[in-house]
């Protein structure tokens, strides 16, 4: 990235640089981190979370939308996490890179990642008033780690193996095996 590695950058400049770029990034505290290829599981994971909200959302015929994989969300002036399923309520506009509003956000977890979503990334998404739920997904051992927020400034966190994982707002369910690829009869 030659210059703005040597620096500090906004998240404005981070959004020109990276436009049209590619490879996945994202600014932490001013300073760009480029995002390890994801594994085939990964991948995988993110789509059934992508159909499953979608399917969900469509059900509720409400007017969210549902983004994989490259809508940036701006955490702070030098902080702009990429998480691999952002969920808006209205939906984003269509020529618009950006939210500072999401309402659902999904991070399928790698061991590289870990750490980084259960910590800097929680409490990021968290410090955004109209975040709602933060899912941790968990390939594998097949499990979904729900932050949700129940007042202004709480979190409470559900662990599910099974069963159906409530998201309101934007007031659907969602099962949590349709989250993973279906095991073996």
């Amino acid at each position: 990235m030659s210059d703005a590695a040597e620096k500090l950058i906004d998240v404005d400049e981070y959004l020109a640089w990276a436009e049209g770029r590619e490879g996945k990034f994202e600014l932490h505290e001013g300073r760009v981190v480029a995002m390890a290829p994801e594994m085939a599981v990964h991948a995988l994971v993110k789509g059934y979370a992508v159909t499953a909200l979608n399917v969900a959302l469509r059900r509720r015929r409400g007017e969210c939308g549902v983004y994989a994989d490259g809508l940036a969300v701006r955490i702070t002036r030098r902080r702009v996490f990429i998480p691999d399923v952002v969920v808006t309520c209205p939906r984003t506009p269509d020529r618009v890179v950006e939210t500072t509003t999401p309402l659902v956000v999904v991070e399928v977890l790698s061991p590289s990642t870990a750490a980084f979503d259960h910590g800097a990334k929680l409490e990021g998404y968290f410090s955004l008033p109209s975040l709602a739920h933060y899912l941790i997904v968990d390939p594998e051992r097949r499990l979904v780690i729900h932050h949700a927020r129940e007042d202004g400034e709480r979190a409470a966190t559900r662990i599910l193996h099974g069963g159906f994982l409530r998201l309101d707002p934007p007031g659907i369910e969602v099962a949590v095996e349709d989250l993973f690829e279906p095991e073996a009869a």
